[in-house]
């Protein structure tokens, strides 16, 4: 299992809010054009979470990470390490 520290777990997380945003988004035809405006906090929020955890260009990491969390949330949530 992957451990996490607390930083990796909130990038990761910032990340998954950023992928369902942009999924939600861009399925509704009505909300798909306004897909830049709505989708510029959840960039940002996971772009500075990405950073402060040092994941900024370390995809391999992250994704192991959201794999993990998608895998077992209520373990690898609660988990620091």
């Amino acid at each position: 299992m992957t451990t996490f520290t607390a930083t990796e777990r909130a990038a990761a997380q910032a990340y998954l809010r950023l992928l369902e945003s942009t999924q939600a988004v861009l399925t509704d035809p009505q909300l798909a054009p306004y897909a830049g405006l709505m989708l510029r906090h959840p960039m940002a929020e996971a772009d500075e979470a990405l950073r402060a955890a040092g994941l900024s260009g370390n995809e391999d990491r992250l994704l192991r990470l959201v794999s993990s969390l998608r895998a077992s949330p209520a373990t690898a949530w609660g988990r620091a390490g």
